[in-house]
Order: C-alpha cells, then sequence, then structure tokens
C-alpha cells in the first residue's frame, strides 16, 4: 500500500496515499480495531453541516479569510455530495467524547482543501476546527444528525401509515367483528374502531416523538471545552446556529447553559424514549395484524394480509406473515437500543459525557430502522390488508359475550346462566335464553343485534 507521512502533535505517522485524512485519523483507526460498527454516515454529515456553518461564521466575524473560508464550504459541499466517500473509517468504540472523528473530518476538509489549492492554507485545528472543540462539536452533531433523521424520514414514513390507516377505517366502516379482551372473546366492534385504534396509537406516537424532537435543538455549539467558551468569540455560537438552522431548516439555537449542554444527555435521551413508545404500539399493531390473519385454516383468519413470499423451505404452499416478524424484530431492537442510551447518557462525569459515540449509534440506528421497517410494513402489508367478512360474520354469531345485550334486560346474573348454558350444551345463546325462560325468540331477536352493540 502506498503512503505519505502526516505529523501530529504526537509525531509522524504513515497514512494511505490515497486517502485524505490525516495522523490523528490514523491513530484511532489503528488503535480501535473493535467491532465493525462505523460513525454513522449522518453524524459525518452532521458535523460537515456544522463545520461549514462554523467557516461561514469564523469569515463575517473577521476570524478567517475568504480564500480558506471558501475552501472549506467547497470540500463541505463535496464531503455532503458523495465524492469524498471512503475518508471516514473509524469506529464508534473510539474515545467516547467524538474527539477522533471530529478530527477525521478536520484532517479530510484541510488536506482536501490545500489539494486543491495546491498548496498549504488549512490546518485541521487552527482553521476547521476554529472557535470549536470536539466537546461541542461532537453533541452539535449528535442533534443536527438526530433531528435531521426524524424530520426527513421517520415523520414521512409515519404520516404514510397514518393516511393507510385511515383509508382501511373509511374502507371499512360497518364491518363488524368480535372484540377480544384477555385473548378470549368480547363484545362486538366495528372493524373500522379497531384500525382507528391502531391509527390513534402511530398518530400520539408520531406527536410524541415531534415534540420530544425539540429538545435536540438546543445546539452545544460555542461552549469549546468546558462550557465556557475558551477561544470562542463573542456572538459566534448564536451566528452559527443560525446558519445550521438555514441549513437544515430546523429551528436550531444556541443553547442558553452550554454547562448543560456538554454534560448532559438528557434530551436525546428523552427522545429516544419516544422512539421506544412508537416502537411499543407498532409491536402491538403487528402483533395484531398476524394474530388476526392467522391460518389460514386452523387459525383466526378474519383478516388477509399480502402473500409476499413462500414462507417454509420444506412446507410447499405456506406464507407467512413476515412483514409483521420484520417490524417486532425492530421494536425489539429500538426497545434494546434504549436502555444503552438511558445507560449512556446517566455516565456524564463532571463537564463531558463520554459515551457520545454510543449514543449516536443507537439513535439514529433506532430512527433508521423505525423509518424503513413501517415504510415496508405500511407498502407490503397494510395496504393490501382485507378482512374476511364471512368470517367475521360467523364468529360474531358464534361469540356468547353477545349475552351482554342482554343484561339490562334479564340482569347480570341471568345472563350469564344463559352464556354459561350454551357453552355446556354447545347451543346458541337464542336457545337457551328460550329454554330458561327469560326472553321470547322476538325479545330476543330485538335485543341482541350486534351492529347495534358497537
Amino acid at each position: 500500500m502506498n503512503t505519505r507521512t502526516e505529523h501530529d502533535s504526537m509525531g509522524a505517522v504513515e497514512v494511505p496515499a490515497d486517502r485524505f485524512w490525516g495522523a490523528q485519523t490514523q491513530r484511532s483507526f489503528q488503535n480501535f480495531r473493535i467491532g465493525e460498527e462505523k460513525m454513522p454516515a449522518g453524524i459525518i454529515e452532521a458535523f460537515v453541516i456544522v463545520k461549514r456553518a462554523c467557516a461561514k461564521t469564523n469569515r463575517a466575524l473577521g476570524f478567517l479569510d475568504e480564500e480558506r473560508a471558501g475552501l472549506i464550504e467547497d470540500v463541505c459541499r463535496e464531503i455532503l455530495e458523495g465524492k469524498l466517500d471512503g475518508n471516514f473509517p473509524l469506529s464508534v468504540w473510539q474515545t467516547g467524547s467524538g474527539t477522533q472523528s471530529n478530527m477525521n473530518v478536520n484532517e479530510v476538509i484541510a488536506n482536501r482543501a490545500n489539494a486543491v489549492a495546491g498548496k498549504k492554507l488549512l490546518h485541521p485545528n487552527d482553521h476547521i476546527n476554529m472557535s470549536q472543540s470536539s466537546n461541542d462539536t461532537f453533541p452539535t452533531a449528535l442533534h443536527v444528525a438526530a433531528a435531521k433523521a426524524i424530520k426527513e424520514s421517520l415523520v414521512p414514513s409515519l404520516k404514510k401509515m397514518i393516511s393507510v390507516l385511515l383509508s382501511l377505517e373509511e374502507k371499512y366502516a360497518g364491518v363488524i367483528t368480535v372484540g377480544r379482551t384477555h385473548l378470549q372473546d368480547a363484545v362486538p366492534i366495528a372493524f373500522s374502531q379497531e384500525i382507528s385504534g391502531w391509527r390513534e396509537m402511530v398518530c400520539r406516537s408520531l406527536d410524541a416523538v415531534v415534540s420530544s424532537s425539540e429538545s435536540l435543538y438546543s445546539l452545544a455549539l460555542g461552549g469549546t471545552a468546558v462550557g465556557t467558551g475558551l477561544n470562542c468569540p463573542a456572538g459566534f455560537a448564536e451566528a452559527a446556529a443560525q446558519e445550521i438552522a438555514k441549513e437544515t431548516g430546523i429551528p436550531f439555537v444556541s443553547a442558553e447553559n452550554k454547562f448543560h449542554a456538554l454534560s448532559s444527555k438528557d434530551g436525546i435521551a428523552f427522545c429516544h424514549g419516544a422512539l421506544k413508545t412508537l416502537a411499543a404500539d407498532l409491536m402491538k399493531i403487528a402483533n395484531d395484524v398476524r394474530w388476526l390473519a392467522s391460518g389460514p385454516r386452523c387459525g383466526i383468519g378474519e383478516i388477509s394480509i399480502p402473500e409476499n413470499e413462500p414462507g417454509s423451505s420444506i412446507m410447499p404452499g405456506k406464507v407467512n406473515p413476515t412483514q409483521c416478524e420484520a417490524l417486532t424484530m425492530v421494536a425489539a431492537q429500538v426497545m434494546g437500543n434504549d436502555v444503552s442510551v438511558g445507560i449512556a447518557a446517566s455516565q456524564g462525569n463532571f463537564q463531558l459525557n463520554v459515551y457520545m459515540p454510543l449514543i449516536a449509534y443507537n439513535f439514529l440506528q433506532s430512527v433508521r430502522l423505525l423509518s424503513d421497517a413501517v415504510t415496508s410494513f405500511t407498502e407490503n402489508c397494510l395496504c393490501g390488508l382485507s378482512p374476511n367478512t364471512d368470517v367475521m360474520a360467523r364468529n360474531v354469531s358464534r361469540s356468547l359475550m353477545l349475552v351482554t345485550a342482554l343484561s339490562p334486560k334479564i340482569g347480570y346474573d341471568n345472563a350469564a346462566k344463559v352464556a354459561k348454558a350454551a357453552r355446556s350444551n354447545n347451543t346458541t345463546l337464542r336457545e337457551e335464553a328460550v329454554r330458561l325462560g327469560f326472553l321470547t325468540e322476538k325479545e330476543f331477536d330485538e335485543t341482541v343485534r350486534p351492529e347495534n352493540m358497537v
């Protein structure tokens, strides 16, 4: 492998000649050969947005000349366009402050800019990291990446799911099915009402995710090393946050208390809690769907869902509820991620939390998995979901809990006698109500009408 020699404060390091990273990136690459998890692309993108905003701000404040600031902006544009992919190789399992990933971005921007300029104009610390510290840029990039992922990926996928559920409600209004509590038969319910419960779960989870993401809008940038803002000029934090807001379309602001912004990860933990809540709701919806679609002959079988793939390598003709299974696995992963994020957020010591790469990886994985799984479930399952009305009608007619409608007329105890007799004798509620002398056939038919019970 062809190499070139790069230097940092610790000395010389050999770096791949075809890469733009420098000595600090190479040291991290060599010293943290842990796992396969790399720093998420969303964090790199957010870092680049932050670096470009910082360059613009430093130029506006008179600390960075036009040529250097312009080069930084041009290289940032190249990175965002994917032209420098392959230059960000670092493991998630590195320093807990994310310093090495901050320097990875700084070095790539500086070295690429110098190559474009044909001369050494930019230093990764002196110019790219001007007015900054890893301790304020990583939490800033974390908030930017998390808020962008929610806005651009998760919110649209959830809105699409809500729209499809609403259309199913409208399409199947008037279809009556059996309610179920404790996995036992209950009184009738309209299928549209059951769907409305699913829809409301998603709506409320969406509201929770959006509202909790507002806690990410406060940026640590400007706090530098410990929150005091050492080496950061007056007005920098506010102006840089305004640039980031303009770039992303998200109302980011400079955090009022930088000591809190650097040391606490309560906002990101709070927001991930909303992702966990969403995962719990999606788990319930997916399980309802696969139970109702179970069968096709020996299960509940009250709904049909798309048959997307063969379900067995040994049983011909078997088809499984695979979209439900994928969604529930994603939900389980997100719930596990929430435990890790919570533990990591609790580990802020003094002026800094040093579990930030872990938080970043888990949070962005949760958003990505939820976004993709919701889209997949919506398009490949919900869009093709339909009720088996004959099965629903048969089950409603056989349900012993229709007897509930008799309670106001013959009393709870007598209604219970009717239900128990019908179950014991394998007869109908109508037959037993008449046999026990509680009602005539006409009175029963007038009283027990499933369509009036929903």
